[in-house]
């Protein structure tokens, strides 16, 4: 498996658990795309299109997962858990 998923956080300047999640994401050098809500009304339209209302979220491939859920985070991005 030597292709990456593109990976899409979205996150808000104050949110401690946005912090935690990319801190996690670089700890297991995977590549992430932040989209903060708080810095451009077109990211917060594009979380909110997707029926989400809260963040952090992070999209893999077709896969959305809401909150630091290390579980489902390993589990989409081929990590061992």
């Amino acid at each position: 498996m030597t292709d990456k998923p593109n990976v899409i956080v979205y996150s808000s300047t104050n949110c401690h658990y946005c912090g935690q999640l990319k801190k996690y994401l670089n700890e297991q050098h995977v590549v992430y795309e932040e989209r903060n809500i708080d810095l451009n009304e077109t990211f917060a339209e594009e979380l909110w299109n997707t029926g989400m209302r809260s963040v952090p979220v992070t999209v893999v491939g077709d896969k959305k997962i809401l909150g630091m859920n290390l579980t489902q985070l390993n589990k989409a991005l081929g990590l061992s858990s």
